[in-house]
């Protein structure tokens, strides 16, 4: 299973199992918290109709006093509540009053004046100086219809102090507090499903922003592994920023390690042949000479020392591209005037060596995304070993053109070709081909080619013509 996933279904399950114990926990706490405020709200109204009740009760008119009209009418008035989105329309209260023997005198539903309540949990508990309130079935046997009691004693006050003459209880059915409590539960859980939802959101959301983030950085790392040249992730100032600069640090220093030691090697075992002519030629300068042969001599010392040195210009300007790894600046390169700054600079060299430079072509309008100054020195190479490699009076063709989505230069010269036996080593570090004069060069220069070609996500192809000569054909993606 992927790290994504596993992310995402971790965060599911800790939100949802956290939302489904919670919203069952508030959801269940409705139903008590409702009864538990219906209930406070009836020891309120109980208190304040025994007060009310206490002077008709001890008359004895409690049935047919003040207080019965004064509960029938409020009874018979229409009750035209709003109540959050619920209207109600009924008055719910049953209020019945017992003497002090727990024998229901009053009862505004009319159905138990005369019965004894001496045993109820709301009239004994009441008549003997406690909180009374039961809550029993309307309907024997039927749980759901239960009805809330709770009881206020009627008191007496009298010269000899206070005494409870009777017991007023106000009855009312649960089920009037459902509507309450379903809208209620209904809400909970509607906004328990906004919040659950938004939770599974940002869940995701984050999930996913790690998820890329360890992608690209495994792609990365792949990549490296692979010897791909690639950038190394966005820098953030996080811990995963910090982790993309340490893994991009470490493949700098392997990789300088490695090409140090490859370069090393390379570049002492190329500088042998070189250094070993120029000792030699030293040590015949030291004996006496014709001057025909001293100025052969020297002149092959300076021949030597210039291989040299253009050995190491051209190393050092190959291992600064290498060593990018990819490429740092990028702007709009326009192909045709930039074959042309190169043209106009070698034309020297080629009237020189008596050659043509000619455009197979006019040259195409083609703009890529690059180093200008990569690509100036790539082409200026071609252009170099075409010039080396062409007899006096050859031509060389230059071509720009597209080819789908690529930009293409093509450098032509009339040259022998590449042997057979040569056509696999062109692009290895060090290896040339003797010229038509005879030297040879450092054997860096399509190699050079090569990697600023793959730094632009292009390609470079060197192959002999049909007519003869060779070809070298540079594409790069266009803009």
């Amino acid at each position: 299973m992927r790290l994504g996933l596993r992310l995402f279904l971790g965060v599911f399950l800790i939100v949802g199992v956290a939302a489904f114990f919670v919203m069952r926990v508030f959801v269940g706490e409705v139903k008590p918290g409702v009864r538990q405020s219906m209930e406070a709200t009836l020891v309120d109204t109980a208190s304040v109709l025994a007060a009310l009740a206490a002077d008709d009760l001890r008359a004895g008119h409690i049935g047919d006093g003040a207080f019965a009209r004064a509960v029938a009418d409020a009874r018979q008035h229409p009750v035209a509540a709003s109540i959050w989105t619920l209207h109600k329309q009924h008055f719910d209260y049953r209020i019945y009053v017992t003497d002090a023997r727990g024998i229901v005198r009053y009862d505004s539903s009319g159905l138990a004046v005369g019965r004894d309540f001496s045993r109820w949990n709301d009239v004994y508990r009441t008549l003997h100086g406690r909180y009374g309130a039961r809550s029993s079935p309307e309907t024997p046997g039927d749980p759901e219809s239960t009805v809330m009691h709770v009881a206020a004693p009627v008191v007496a006050h009298d010269a000899t102090g206070d005494h409870i003459i009777g017991v007023l209880t106000v009855a009312k059915p649960n089920r009037t507090s459902e509507p309450f409590i379903a809208a209620s539960q209904r809400e909970i859980l509607r906004k328990g499903g906004w919040l659950l939802a938004v939770s599974t959101l940002i869940g995701v959301a984050m999930t996913a922003w790690l998820a890329t983030r360890i992608a690209r950085l495994q792609r990365y790392a792949q990549a490296v592994a692979a010897g791909e040249r690639v950038a190394p992730p966005r820098r953030s100032r996080d811990e995963l920023g910090d982790l993309g600069i340490a893994l991009e640090t470490m493949r700098r220093q392997l990789d300088g390690k490695t090409y140090v030691e490859r370069y090393v090697q390379a570049l002492t075992h190329e500088m042998k042949s070189p250094l070993a002519a120029i000792r030699g030629a030293a040590e015949l300068l030291q004996e006496p000479l014709p001057d025909a042969e001293r100025s052969r001599f020297a002149a092959h010392v300076a021949e030597q020392g210039a291989r040299l040195t253009e050995m190491i210009d051209k190393l050092l300007a190959l291992a600064a591209v290498e060593q990018q790894g990819w490429l740092q600046q990028r702007e709009a390169v326009p192909l045709d005037a930039l074959l042309a700054t190169v043209a106009a600079d070698v034309a020297p060299l080629l009237e020189s060596r008596g050659l043509v430079l000619e455009h197979a072509t006019p040259l195409a309008e083609a703009t890529v995304r690059g180093d200008p100054f990569l690509l100036r020195q790539a082409v200026r190479n071609l252009l170099d070993n075409a010039i080396a490699f062409s007899p006096p009076g050859g031509r060389i063709v230059l071509e720009l053109f597209r080819e789908d989505d690529r930009a293409c230069v093509r450098v032509a010269d009339a040259g022998p070709g590449i042997p057979d036996y040569a056509a696999e080593r062109v692009f290895e570090r060090f290896y040339s081909l003797p010229r038509p004069d005879g030297s040879r060069s450092s054997g860096l220069g399509l190699p050079f080619v090569r990697e600023v070609a793959g730094l632009h996500g292009g390609t470079i192809a060197v192959e002999n013509a049909d007519g003869g000569g060779a070809v070298a054909t540079l594409r790069l993606p266009l803009a």
